[in-house]
């Protein structure tokens, strides 16, 4: 299927503007192809039987202004798209009966994708369903118009997400918990630290029905690790996509919480700080991996060759499955993806494009159906391959989002000023202490 299409043999120059438009049109075909058209669930993974994932029907929500504004639907139809998996969404059956779709407004991480109902005893998630709601409220903001489609988008997305207990999902604590399961209550980890749960209590904090407390947010930032690397100052987070997804929708430029007053910085800076440490990590190749370079870096939460031991060139090295990659300190495997460092394009142009043209003379499928495959490592060798090394057979849903959000951020700001219209996070955000710059 994805020798199916193809826009350019070869992309033998650097890319242009129209070359990452390209690039954006076919990764967000994903969401056209791998979705269900009865309910408008979004599978997981190009795997046949995969299910449906939370995080990325939010994602396939979230680019519907990118498809209009694109020219690639009318807007029209794209309203109308909306509302069906958004009405699908807020029909399914909540409670604590363990093949529900979620609890107390939260949604299961993976639902099947012809029922909408739970699989795999997977967890109660709150960080999936915060893209979903995030992916929901970019729809409220942006289809604005009188007309009958565009004014139900805009009740069920704001049910939707007001639905949600966030004082619940705390656990009594003051902070938000990773999850639930019916069969063992709240998973014992908590959302604490810097990381994309950044977007999960803004998003808590904005609820005009449940919010999270008011310390909810000081609760997260203070175990925030301010670090030198490489002689750049930055808000440590090991795997690259943590400092982008909560990007996608808002625009940290110039707007400051307490601990970045304190550092005289900002989110973004720190973005753009987090990437060069990637493409300064991968220069250094401490661990010798093939490949790394100036233009071959990006680290970060991925499909990997597998949990496997091998000698490669008399070394031993140990190969990991889907896990979060991160730089400088690991975990480190050799497998780089190409869907991240995308993802920086509105942080460091200058250090994305040259590796996006890098990856592109590759066979990584950056001119074909869905764009780059996610990820690949050429530490680990594959005998008959097309590359010869280990690339992803998959395209992952959450994967294909910030490519097609971030490159549009990066050309226009169509994300960033349809959500700077949306109340709820603008109340998230002043809830948490961010005064300055669009605010």
């Amino acid at each position: 299927m994805s020798q199916m299409l193809s826009i350019a043999p070869k992309l033998t120059r650097m890319p242009t503007d129209q070359d990452l438009g390209r690039l954006q049109f076919t990764t967000l075909l994903y969401y056209l192809h791998c979705t269900n058209p009865d309910n408008g669930l979004v599978r997981d993974k190009t795997e046949p039987n995969a299910p449906a994932s939370i995080a990325a029907i939010g994602m396939a929500l979230a680019t519907l202004p990118v498809v209009v504004e694109r020219g690639v639907m009318i807007r029209k139809f794209a309203a109308k798209i909306a509302r069906k998996k958004l009405a699908f969404l807020l029909a399914c059956p909540q409670g604590p009966e363990p093949d529900a779709s979620g609890y107390k407004g939260f949604f299961y991480h993976f639902l099947d994708i012809e029922t909408g109902r739970r699989v795999w005893q997977c967890e109660l998630s709150t960080i999936d369903s915060a893209f979903l709601f995030a992916g929901a409220l970019t729809v409220a903001a942006y289809f604005d118009g009188d007309s009958a489609d565009e004014v139900e988008v805009r009740q069920l997305a704001n049910t939707l997400y007001e639905r949600a207990d966030w004082s619940w999902a705390c656990d009594h604590g003051p902070t938000l918990t990773h999850g639930w399961r019916p069969e063992s209550g709240f998973i014992p980890y908590r959302w604490r630290g810097y990381d994309e749960g950044l977007l999960l209590y803004i998003l808590g904090l904005g609820s005009r029905t449940h919010p999270l407390p008011p310390n909810a947010y000081s609760a997260y930032t203070e175990s925030y690790e301010w670090r030198n690397i490489y002689g750049r100052e930055l808000l440590y987070s090991g795997p690259l996509f943590t400092h982008q997804l909560s990007h996608m929708w808002i625009d940290f430029r110039g707007i400051r919480d307490e601990f970045m007053r304190d550092h005289n910085s900002d989110y973004f800076q720190n973005s753009r700080h987090a990437t060069y440490v990637q493409q300064q990590y991968a220069i250094r190749n401490p661990l010798k991996f093939a490949g790394y370079g100036e233009h071959c870096w990006g680290f970060t939460a991925s499909d990997g060759p597998g949990w496997i031991k091998r000698t490669v060139d008399g070394v031993e090295r140990e190969f990991y499955d889907y896990t979060a990659r991160g730089a400088p300190f690991g975990p480190d495997d050799g497998t780089v993806s190409p869907w991240v460092v995308v993802g920086s394009l509105p942080f460091a142009p200058e250090i994305v494009i040259p590796t996006v043209w890098n990856f592109a003379q590759r066979q990584l499928g950056m001119t074909r159906l869905y764009g780059f495959k996610p990820s690949f490592n050429q530490t680990f060798a594959v005998e008959g391959s097309e590359t010869g090394w280990w690339v992803t057979p998959y395209h992952f849903g959450i994967d294909q989002g910030p490519v097609v959000l971030m490159i549009e951020n990066y050309r226009t700001g169509l994300l960033w000023n349809v959500m700077r219209r949306c109340e709820p996070l603008v109340v998230g955000l002043r809830r948490a202490g961010f005064t300055g710059g669009w605010l």
